[in-house]
């Protein structure tokens, strides 16, 4: 079987690998989170306003600090992630900080047979569809769970700063979506030197392929959004120009490298 074929199982594999060195790394900086501190960023808090009683769908939530951080603005939050392991540790989270968050561990092409309720909002943040080599089935679950005139928030890296290689020296990947990319890297973004050799099969993603999806499945754009930095320090030859925001040095601000989408389910009835 091609690893484009078992991607679902390779990813999960490489999530659960991660989950435990992103638990102890400074970059998820869990004794504070533990606290009370959010882990969500001005982009995204700005395009959800208050969400008090909302309920919020959030898709591939990692470890659930994000879920967690929703909770604590007053919403009512389900966060769905691939991995077990990452799943598991969301729940002792939760527990922890006595959060109303609740977690389903699932590919989320998966959800519907997991899941079967309508949310006020669908968020996703940071990383997450290069994972998926569907973009139409990804939209069709997005307008699936969404009530009627529900809100999708979406904020990623922007693909241009998937063209590049690792160090932002030159080019090394095709804009567009060219099919699987199998890689095999050590250490982690939030770790680069953690003793760690993971494998992963992801897909690029252009901005006109993620629209299209959207409004192709009953999603009306009413934002989009690019920013000239990441809030993010996970990529290499970084330089902290302002508290939280990062760029890749050498370009400066000359790239875009978040961009963020707000879009509404029309509502047909």
């Amino acid at each position: 079987m091609t690893a484009e074929h078992n991607y679902i199982e390779i990813n999960r594999q490489s999530w659960n690998k991660r989950t435990e060195t992103h638990l102890k790394s400074e970059f998820y900086d869990l004794d504070n989170f533990l606290e009370g501190k959010s882990s969500l960023n001005d982009i995204e808090l700005n395009l959800l306003g208050d969400i008090k009683g909302k309920s919020i769908l959030h898709l591939q939530c990692h470890f659930g600090q994000d879920t967690i951080s929703l909770g604590r603005l007053g919403a009512n939050p389900t966060g769905i992630d691939l991995s077990d392991k990452a799943i598991e540790s969301a729940k002792q989270i939760a527990k922890d900080t006595k959060s109303n968050a609740k977690f389903i561990c699932c590919d989320i092409y998966d959800l519907p047979n997991h899941l079967d309720e309508k949310f006020d909002i669908v968020f996703t943040s940071y990383g997450t569809i290069g994972w998926l080599p569907d973009l139409d089935k990804w939209a069709k679950i997005i307008s699936m769970f969404l009530k009627p005139n529900g809100q999708f928030v979406f904020v990623e890296f922007h693909p241009v700063v998937w063209m590049f290689d690792d160090n932002f020296d030159k080019i090394g990947y095709r804009y567009f979506n060219s099919g699987a990319i199998a890689e095999t890297n050590s250490g982690t973004y939030a770790d680069k030197t953690a003793n760690l050799t993971v494998s992963d099969v992801s897909w690029n993603h252009g901005i006109s392929e993620v629209l299209n999806s959207l409004i192709k499945n009953g999603l009306e754009i009413k934002s989009l959004d690019e920013f000239d930095y990441s809030p993010y320090n996970c990529f290499n030859k970084t330089v902290e120009f302002e508290p939280k925001k990062y760029r890749i040095e050498h370009l400066d601000n000359k790239i875009p490298m978040v961009y963020s989408i707000r879009a509404v389910r029309i509502n047909k009835s």
